[in-house]
């Protein structure tokens, strides 16, 4: 990338809401600061959405949704090729948006273009979904035929969380749109600039008026209008466990919306004692670490069998006091981390590193403050963790590792299925009986090997238990977003 110096202060462009293709203030006239994790200082302030503006968005997404309406119409091939033509001003623009993402989000500038790439990628695969969307014949009996049709759900509400927002944002526009539904999108709080830039490519990208809305505002306000709404027929959202189970019983109180979740993870990862720990110790703590820890798939479980522990432990260790140089300036080009999103956040991590500590695990480096501005926290190890221990069982969402010991595979994999999550897991290992083995008897919606965060739009991806609930990502991550409709005609 050319001219980083020159975007490191990227204007804001947009800070309203984005209602039936138009940018308004919002009904309440309240705003609130958007705050640039790095250096604490305001960016700027954001109309802050509530229930009224949602019931706007709402009913611009439904008249968007009507029968006879130019998006409903729409031959699915050109549709297709909106979401294509979306995509290709994403990738245009692409140097403004990841710098606009860096200031908002605090992760590395490469990582924000990596992040915007796989929403591009996602944009065009669905795009490329469109007109293969079928349905089938029936077999019947005699005199009578039958066949079935996927239709769109109608007005979907899309939440989306602060650790990948344009990525995510752009992950659920292709689902919906690709389905031939609308959206009513909320982006996270902490970080909404980016995701309002959706609205002006949708515009110049040819998106009739109403498919897409766009309303920044807080969770128990914004957030529960869309769960609670009457008028909108699914729901999706990514972020935490806690939060899922408002949504899931706002939708049971009221118009029984269909769900979809992805939600928070203790993902646990198995290092067997055939594991190349040159190899391992480096992937493993990137797992960890990986946007600043703030992934909900993130490998913080780690187990590893005793006749390698000690050595990975020491190399582990040795690996996160180096790292700690990479952490800075998330526009500078070799720093691999950032600061965490904001200050709820930053202390909440530190407060987790202190539990360790009580609880007697070991501290072998980091757990601390890494600058006296910013919200940068330490890379930090824990061994001889136990899995009673609070940074073994709860959700901590930052750059902490916590080392297990293990003995035979078999301890190792009920220990990694005990937790009341089930999102990602992982086995490093040499044996590949061990692999198949491992990955098989996992608890868990996806099982990596020898690698970590493997796959694309192409694949399946969701939870078990508190995890979450369906599937996102192929033809299994479409499917929630339309309604199958079977027709029977007697001849």
């Amino acid at each position: 990338m050319s001219g980083l110096k020159s975007i490191k202060k990227p204007a804001v462009k947009r800070t309203q809401l984005f209602i039936n293709n138009e940018w308004v203030n919002a009904v309440g006239g309240k705003t609130f600061e958007s705050i640039n994790p790095a250096t604490e200082d305001v960016i700027c302030s954001v109309q802050e959405g509530g229930k009224a503006d949602v019931d706007l968005a709402v009913s611009a997404a439904r008249l968007a949704m009507k029968r006879n309406s130019p998006w409903r119409t729409m031959a699915p091939a050109e549709r297709g090729l909106l979401l294509m033509k979306m995509a290709d001003i994403i990738e245009r623009d692409i140097e403004y948006i990841a710098s606009l993402e860096v200031v908002d989000n605090g992760k590395p500038f490469t990582s924000a273009v990596g992040d915007i790439r796989a929403g591009i990628k996602c944009l065009t695969y669905y795009g490329g979904y469109c007109d293969k969307i079928e349905g089938k014949t029936l077999a019947m009996e005699n005199g009578k035929m039958g066949y079935t049709r996927y239709e769109p759900v109608g007005v979907v509400g899309a939440i989306t969380p602060w650790n990948f927002p344009f990525m995510l944002s752009c992950f659920k526009l292709a689902h919906v749109l690709g389905a031939g539904n609308s959206i009513v999108l909320k982006p996270p709080e902490q970080t909404p600039l980016t995701s309002l830039l959706l609205g002006d490519i949708a515009i110049e990208a040819g998106i009739p008026a109403g498919v897409i809305n766009i309303i920044t505002g807080f969770g128990p306000t914004a957030g529960a209008a869309i769960s609670e709404h009457p008028d909108i027929n699914k729901v999706t959202f990514t972020g935490s466990t806690e939060v899922g189970h408002l949504i899931q019983k706002a939708s049971g109180d009221t118009n029984l919306k269909r769900v979809t979740l992805e939600l928070g993870g203790k993902s646990a990862l198995i290092v067997g004692k055939s594991a190349d720990l040159s190899m391992v110790v480096p992937l493993a703590q990137d797992a960890c670490y990986v946007n600043m820890g703030q992934t909900c798939c993130a490998l913080t479980r780690t187990y590893v069998h005793e006749d390698i522990y000690d050595e990975f432990v020491k190399q582990s260790a040795e690996l996160a006091k180096k790292t700690r140089a990479k952490v800075g300036d998330p526009f500078a080009d070799d720093i691999r981390y950032g600061p965490q999103v904001d200050k709820i956040q930053f202390e909440k991590i530190l407060d987790f590193i202190d539990s360790g500590k009580k609880e007697g695990a070991k501290l072998e480096c980091g757990g601390g403050r890494l600058t006296e501005k910013g919200y940068f926290v330490e890379p930090t190890v824990f061994s001889n963790v136990k899995d009673d221990m609070r940074i073994a069982k709860e959700e901590i969402f930052g750059p902490v590792q916590q080392i297990m010991k293990f003995s035979n595979i078999e301890e190792a994999i009920d220990r990694a299925n005990d937790s009341e999550y089930g999102l990602a897991a992982a086995v490093f290992t040499n044996d590949l009986s061990e692999a198949l083995y491992v990955s098989n008897s996992l608890e868990s919606g996806q099982v990596w090997v020898n690698s970590f965060m493997s796959g694309g739009a192409n694949t399946p991806f969701g939870g078990y238990k508190k995890s979450g609930i369906g599937r996102e990502f192929g033809w299994d991550g479409l499917l929630p977003y339309m309604e199958i409709k079977t027709v029977v005609i007697k001849m």
